[in-house]
């Protein structure tokens, strides 16, 4: 089973640039305190990273 993470958006996505807003919306976030469980990817990993401020890794599943 591949590994997953819990990510939850802690920042708002008012007055940001739209990429950080496509981002958002990219990860399946759009509103303040929503949790998701997305597949433990390169790509997942870089659009976390592209808004550390923004999204906070919750948990780390095997």
């Amino acid at each position: 089973m591949a590994k997953t993470i819990v990510i939850k958006q802690i920042g708002s996505p008012i007055r940001r640039p739209q990429e950080q807003r496509a981002t958002l919306i990219g990860l399946g976030l759009n509103k303040m305190h929503k949790t998701r469980e997305l597949e433990d990817t390169p790509s997942v990993r870089g659009m976390i990273a592209k808004i550390p401020h923004m999204v906070e890794i919750i948990e780390e599943r095997d």
